[in-house]
């Protein structure tokens, strides 16, 4: 009794045959579906079968291996992938713990830290350094002279107050050194001042914990609103108030984007702090994943483990989280599946930036 296989199968197919002095062919009989050993058999009808490879061991092997070959090309092309789309924004660059951080928000117009200037970060206008650390803030001459290479005009550049005096020194040393004129806006933001990026875009800097002075930085979308004692007016009324110099709206600030930099999570705690937790991103760091470091380990060098994540899980309203500032001992896939065992809730909106880092696929 013969048993039709249900599939088809192109002519032009090759099939992977572990037995080649033995035929494969469709249809089999019965006794060839069997997973015994290759032998001959005999039907119940007294038909002698003609050993063959069992249909299940030479089929499945095909599959598994086409699935085999399909995961590899799918996870290479990830970890090939250049940056990543959060919540209507791309973020690209690179933060590798200890080595260098630039992460750039072209629709923006900006980057934030700048350990090696990326080509990706010249073309910023604006760019935020959150701490004094090398690998934060080490490309900044060469972020300043690569612009007046491009002749593009001279960037906008936010420091802390307190390291002001000491960048103005560097750029005297390296204009001194090179002979070029190296010019930028240098702006000292401190926490709770803000700055006005565009007509409908400001930024703030918030409080965070180092081991040396660090602040990161709230970017916000602004809008006018109607004041509710207006909204009853008609718009020739409105006009004459705005013309006589009433102020007839209020600003709304909306919280967009947040930046850490380097810290500890005392951060979350903070209650000022609280925009950056809201806001539609937040780019923070998880310098440590395993057991291998602990959160103490973390806290002294004044970094956050991935573990403090799920214990403060519920302060984070943002809508998506951009992980980044990883150690170099990991590798992408111990990243991505040291995330995957966050809680479902927060899991599901965290992303990692893996740029820079090595891969099983690569």
């Amino acid at each position: 009794m013969q048993i039709s296989s249900g599939i088809s199968f192109s002519p032009h197919l090759s099939f992977y045959n572990p037995y080649p002095h033995i035929p494969f062919s469709f249809p089999l009989c019965a006794s060839q579906i069997s997973d015994s050993t290759v032998s001959s058999t005999t039907s119940g009808s007294g038909h002698s079968c003609p050993a063959a490879v069992p249909k299940r061991s030479g089929f499945m092997s095909v599959i598994e291996r086409a699935m085999e070959e399909d995961q590899y090309r799918r996870s290479r092309a990830e970890v090939q992938k250049k940056g990543v789309d959060v919540e209507g924004y791309f973020f690209e660059g690179i933060s590798v713990g200890g080595h260098e951080t630039c992460v750039v928000v072209p629709s923006l117009n900006t980057a934030f830290d700048i350990g090696r200037c990326p080509p990706r970060a010249v073309s910023q206008d604006f760019l935020f350094i959150t701490h004094a650390h090398l690998d934060h803030i080490g490309g900044l001459p060469m972020y300043v002279a690569t612009r007046a290479l491009y002749s593009l005009k001279p960037p906008t550049v936010f420091v802390p107050p307190c390291i002001e005096a000491d960048v103005e020194k560097l750029f005297e040393i390296h204009r001194a050194m090179s002979h070029d004129e190296l010019k930028l806006n240098l702006v000292a933001l401190d926490v709770g001042e803000t700055y006005e990026m565009r007509n409908d875009v400001v930024v703030r800097p918030f409080r965070t914990s180092h081991v040396i002075p660090s602040q990161g930085y709230v970017i916000y979308s602004m809008r006018k609103k109607l004041k509710k004692q207006y909204i009853h007016l008609k718009g020739t009324q409105i006009k004459k108030l705005k013309l006589s110099g009433v102020e007839i709206t209020d600003t709304i600030l909306s919280p967009e984007v947040a930046f850490t930099g380097d810290t500890r999570s005392d951060f979350i705690c903070e209650q000022k702090n609280s925009d950056a937790l809201r806001a539609k991103v937040l780019i923070t760091e998880a310098t440590f994943l395993d057991d291998e470091f602990d959160i103490e380990h973390a806290r002294q060098h004044g970094h956050m483990h991935l573990l403090e994540i799920m214990e403060h899980a519920q302060w984070f309203r943002n809508k998506a989280i951009l992980l980044t500032h990883f150690s170099s001992r990991y590798k992408v896939e111990d990243i991505r599946q040291a995330i995957l065992k966050l809680q479902p809730k927060v899991s599901a909106k965290v992303v990692a930036l893996t740029e820079g880092f090595r891969s099983s696929y690569t």
